[in-house]
C-alpha cells in the first residue's frame, strides 16, 4: 500500500537507500546524499510502500524546487550531517565531495523542470507495479503544488531504470555530464 511518509520512517528510509545502492561498503552518507534530506525538508512530495506492518519497504522522494532545495540543502541539511562525514570516516571520498556541492544539481538543460526525485523499492516488492504506483503518487502531488516539470537521472549503464521511466512518458535531455542519463516530463 502506498502511503505518505512520515518521519518515524527515517530509518527505513535510509536502510533502504543503504540496500538498493549498489555500493560495496554502504553507509549512512549514501541516505544523507540521495534519500533523507528530501523526506525532512518535504515530507509532502515523500511516500512510501508499506509492507502492511507499517514498515516501509520502498520510498519515492522529491523537491519540488531545486534551487530552493540546493539553498536549504547549504544552509540547514549539510551544516546539519557534515560533521558525522568528516574527511577520513567514510571511504567514499566521492559521495563526500557530492555531499558537499549541492549546486551540482543546478543543471542548466533542466530549468524548465524544476522538480526531481529519488526512487528505491527493496528488491522482493519491485516488479509488482508498486513502482508506477509510486511515481504516479508522487506526480500528482507534483501537479497539484503546480509544478510545471520534473527530472531525474539514472545512470548510463542502468538500462532497466531508464526503460520504466520511458515507459511512464520520461523522455531523454540531453546534457554534457557523462555517467548519467537525465529523463524529464512536462506537468
Amino acid at each position: 500500500m502506498i502511503r505518505p511518509y512520515r518521519p518515524g520512517d527515517l530509518d527505513a528510509v535510509y536502510d533502504i537507500c543503504a540496500r538498493t545502492s549498489g555500493a560495496d561498503n554502504p553507509t549512512r552518507l549514501i541516505g544523507d546524499l540521495w534519500a533523507a534530506p528530501y523526506a525532512v525538508a518535504e515530507p509532502e512530495h515523500a511516500y512510501v510502500i508499506d509492507d502492511g506492518s507499517g514498515q516501509a519497504v520502498g520510498y519515492i522522494v522529491g523537491t519540488s524546487h531545486t534551487p530552493a532545495f540546493v539553498r536549504w540543502w547549504k544552509a540547514t541539511w549539510l551544516p546539519e550531517v557534515e560533521s558525522r562525514h568528516s574527511a577520513g570516516a567514510t571511504p567514499d571520498e566521492f559521495s563526500l565531495m557530492l555531499l558537499r556541492n549541492p549546486e551540482r544539481m543546478l543543471v542548466p538543460e533542466l530549468d524548465g523542470y524544476p522538480a526531481h526525485l529519488h526512487m528505491d523499492l527493496l528488491p522482493q516488492w519491485q516488479r509488482k507495479g508498486l513502482g508506477r504506483e509510486l511515481m504516479t503518487t508522487f506526480l500528482n502531488g507534483l501537479r497539484a503544488a503546480g509544478v510545471p516539470g520534473v527530472h531525474l537521472g539514472a545512470a548510463t549503464d542502468n538500462e532497466g531504470a531508464q526503460a520504466f521511466y520511458l515507459r511512464l512518458g520520461f523522455e531523454h535531455v540531453p546534457t554534457p555530464y557523462p555517467g548519467v542519463r537525465y529523463m524529464c516530463l512536462k506537468l
